[in-house]
């Protein structure tokens, strides 16, 4: 799926010119309020007032927030289409700052871009996560084939996948199970997450950068570029550490390198 391009403010002229317009024909005082359905004409909303309500919405929340939430800050009087037209109009006013209004897989939110994150984490006291190849790798695979089993994984990497690997993922929200493979034992099968997809800033897995480009990025260091954006909360940190790699589950030149 791929991104709208990103408007420039008042880029829509006609969209402007249509909510001017029904602010003009709005119902004098007095009037029969019956007349005048609220709800049944998006355009009668002055569209500053919408986007405003908007941003202030989008600003104040820590989640990304849907089309229909965002759409019952106006009682259902503004319609899901108008809800969508205006967004696109505040992410083109935003598009020259250092927050950026982006569309991710649970909804719309403001984040930072990645080129000015490195300045706001020289003032928190949270460390970034930091993952094993292991964990990497494994990551990848569910991404790229879920959903898969323990054995599906173990197969493509050539070596045992220990349950602290799983659990790292599991614990950072990024894979879960999503039901059991009909074969003796039954073993779980595992996919990603929206999580997971809000964290590298997609709206869906059609669009996971070529599996080429993310093995290019593993090499020579394991780093997922892509998870760079993402942050773990303090309480979680030791259980995102992959287990120390043993000659018997993982091989032994792999080491933990940064990807938070």
């Amino acid at each position: 799926m791929n991104e709208q391009t990103n408007p420039k403010p008042g880029s829509d002229p006609d969209f402007v010119e249509d909510l001017q317009q029904g602010e003009q024909d709005a119902p004098e005082s007095g009037s029969d309020p019956s007349e005048h359905e609220s709800g049944s004409d998006p355009s009668a909303f002055d569209v500053e007032h919408v986007k405003r309500v908007l941003e202030a919405a989008l600003l104040s929340s820590t989640e990304p927030l849907t089309v229909q939430q965002l759409k019952r800050l106006f009682s259902g009087q503004v319609d899901a289409d108008t809800i969508r037209k205006v967004l696109e109009m505040l992410r083109g006013e935003w598009t020259e700052r250092s927050i950026e209004l982006t569309s991710v897989a649970s909804g719309w939110r403001f984040r930072v871009k990645p080129q000015y994150q490195e300045f706001l984490d020289r003032i928190t006291n949270e460390k970034p996560p930091r993952y094993s190849r292991a964990v990497l790798e494994t990551l990848a695979i569910v991404a790229y084939r879920q959903p898969v089993t323990r054995g599906d994984i173990e197969d493509v990497r050539g070596v045992a996948v220990s349950p602290p690997t799983l659990k790292a993922l599991e614990e950072r929200g990024w894979i879960e199970t999503v039901g059991y493979r009909e074969t003796p034992g039954r073993p779980a099968l595992f996919a990603t997450t929206r999580k997971f997809l809000d964290d590298l800033n997609l709206r869906s897995l059609e669009e996971l950068p070529p599996l080429e480009e993310l093995q290019s990025a593993l090499e020579p260091a394991p780093t997922l570029v892509a998870l760079e954006a993402a942050s773990a909360p303090p309480q979680q940190d030791s259980l995102i550490d992959d287990e120390p790699p043993t000659p018997e589950t993982e091989d032994p030149q792999e080491s933990p390198n940064h990807a938070g």
